[in-house]
């Protein structure tokens, strides 16, 4: 992908995206461009509404839905250990993608309804796994929309059997090329390093936790909401802002301490991952997160600020 002054690796705005696409605002301009980029929809919560049924209420042109649930993550393991989405195996996220139509010589585009939240799980996967060109859409399908572009509805062909209009991908995973760590590792880090915490900060203080058997955070760790990562639009803040914020964090890649995140399953802390990446700092995730921690009672929980 050609570089773009309008936007800031590994980000594309909607304007930028509908360009690649040979589209502007009638989607009949679609062109052969959009043969050279694999979009991926990755629309997900954990209370709703089911991003497939989003999709199908409207999607961008030529879009595969994917299931974060399953596609995104590995079956969870007796006892929850590895946590609510561990990490899939090479092998099953390869063919995965490959179903989806990416290829290692495409560029991919991940988005989500607005924020990136899930999309980043995508993005930072892609990437662990070794994809060299992937970029998450700014703001979502909502920029997507805000910017009067056209979007499809309905299951694109062959959905349900996630078989891609481009044909099956070529993409090879071959993990490693991100930093992971286990539940040592984050232990570690939160006393020698950083650790950023990214769920809400009322679930870090322990006032609450709707999802997980024990509320509290990692000893040492810090509180680092990923909401505040970005604007009232769900778009990304300036990158000057976002490197004063993290290194208000300790986490300022200049004092030699190493960086790691987590959240409640790995999911939303991609997201953290992506704007310290914009930052220009590089960061581990503990892949299990507060939802593999709590899986041992002989793990220290601490409570408050």
């Amino acid at each position: 992908m050609a570089p773009d002054s309008a936007d800031r690796a590994p980000l594309i705005s909607a304007e930028r995206l509908a360009g690649l696409l040979g589209l502007r605002k009638d989607p009949s301009r679609r062109a052969a461009a959009s043969d050279g980029v694999t979009l991926l929809d990755v629309r997900w919560s954990l209370s709703g509404p089911a991003g497939r049924d989003e999709y199908a209420t409207g999607h961008l042109p030529s879009a595969r839905f994917v299931d974060l649930d399953h596609q995104l993550a590995a079956p969870v393991a007796p006892g929850g250990v590895g946590g609510r989405h561990p990490m899939p195996g090479a092998e099953d996220f390869q063919a995965a993608m490959r179903s989806l139509g990416v290829s290692d010589d495409r560029t991919v585009v991940v988005y989500d309804a607005a924020d990136a939240t899930s999309a980043a799980r995508a993005w930072w996967l892609l990437k662990y796994f070794s994809h060299s060109d992937v970029r998450v859409l700014d703001g979502g399908y909502a920029a997507w929309l805000a910017a009067g572009l056209p979007i499809v509805t309905g299951d694109a062909p062959g959905q349900s059997g996630l078989a891609s209009s481009s044909g099956t991908g070529n993409f090879i995973a071959v993990p490693g090329a991100m930093p992971v760590i286990d539940a040592d590792g984050a232990a570690k880090l939160a006393v020698e390093g950083v650790l950023l915490d990214a769920r809400a900060a009322a679930r870090f203080r322990g006032e609450i936790e709707p999802i997980d058997p024990v509320a509290g955070h990692i000893p040492g760790a810090v509180s680092a909401p990923t909401g505040d990562n970005v604007g009232p639009d769900d778009r990304f803040l300036p990158t000057e802002i976002l490197r004063t914020r993290f290194a208000s964090l300790g986490a300022n890649g200049m004092n030699g301490r190493e960086i790691g995140v987590y959240c409640g399953s790995g999911v939303t802390a991609a997201h953290q991952l992506l704007a310290l990446e914009l930052s220009g700092l590089r960061a581990a995730l503990y892949t299990g997160s507060w939802s593999d921690w709590v899986t041992n009672p002989a793990r220290p929980v601490a409570t408050g600020e």
